[in-house]
């Protein structure tokens, strides 16, 4: 079952992990580089703003799409 994700507010990582097809150790190593945002702690909780979560999957994808732009470009 796929969890919707806000527009604002805070999301943990498993309804990340749903958005974001990546194993946990993966998403984490990503966080520590800089390519995926940083967590926010909230008391004991570990989660990220939905913001920023909404902006890197469009990130993605818009890469994605000039990918295959290129790609289809290179077979014409």
């Amino acid at each position: 079952m796929m969890i919707s994700l806000p527009e604002t507010g805070f999301v943990r990582l498993p309804t990340v992990l749903q958005h974001i097809p990546v194993s946990r150790s993966t998403w984490w190593e990503g966080v520590r580089t800089g390519r995926f945002p940083q967590a926010v702690k909230i008391g004991d909780v570990t989660a990220w703003r939905a913001e920023e979560i909404r902006a890197l999957i469009a990130a993605l994808a818009d890469a994605q799409a000039e990918r295959a732009k290129q790609i289809g470009g290179m077979r014409s």
